[in-house]
């Protein structure tokens, strides 16, 4: 069913590309997004979509990235429901390789997230190549799994102390600083809602790739 439902699609969006070609006399390029837009579509309207957890990253403008997560009950960590986002956020994280992942990134609006520093970054906590800003913060440069391809300039504590329960429901506290700080602070950002563009000095925000389109 699918595969004749994508046919015929496909040859409708065709013909009308091929028209609008006629009249405008030259190839539109965005008529070919046009096309794949629509085909994804069908597809979802015939299968169906994909539940959250994802195993995917939601990227801005996807609401749950600006909806504030509900904490999680203790009680209901170790239920099935709360293990498979953690399982899910972990893997995706891994497969990411980033250092940070939370809940809400993952299509989930509950307060969860992972982390993984690698131990050079543990170990590396100097602030000296930093920029400081009223003696308490820091600014460098951050990016996100949620807006790909970009990154700006933020500011953030140096130093921060979190507390909260592990994946077995254990209560857990620890301080962190450096580049640590940073993440912990983007990912806790994640489960109120808010991302780095809403703290970003704008005039430092850039598409990583930049340079590649002058070549």
């Amino acid at each position: 069913m699918f595969r004749h439902c994508r046919t015929f699609s496909h040859y409708v969006l065709k013909s009308q590309m091929m028209y609008f070609q006629n009249q405008l006399g030259f190839f539109c390029p965005g008529l070919h997004s046009l096309m794949h837009s629509y085909l994804q579509y069908m597809k979802r309207k015939v299968k169906g979509s994909p539940a959250p957890p994802y195993n995917h990253v939601c990227q801005v403008g996807d609401p749950v990235l600006r909806s504030r997560a509900a904490a999680v009950e203790p009680g209901a960590i170790q239920g099935p429901e709360v293990q498979k986002v953690i399982k899910t956020l972990v893997k995706v994280m891994r497969k990411l390789e980033c250092v940070g992942l939370s809940a809400p990134q993952i299509g989930v609006p509950l307060q969860i997230l992972a982390l993984a520093y690698p131990k050079k970054m543990l170990e590396d906590n100097s602030i000296a190549s930093f920029e400081a800003r009223d003696g308490c913060t820091v600014i460098f440069q951050e990016a996100c799994e949620s807006i790909c391809g970009y990154s700006a300039s933020v500011p953030r504590y140096v130093s921060v102390e979190v507390s909260g329960l592990n994946e077995k429901a254990e209560p857990v506290s620890w301080q962190a600083s450096g580049w640590p700080a940073r993440i912990v602070q983007h990912e806790i950002d994640h489960l109120n809602g808010v991302l780095y563009i809403d703290r970003m000095d704008s005039k430092t925000f850039i598409n990583v790739k930049w340079e590649e389109y002058n070549e």
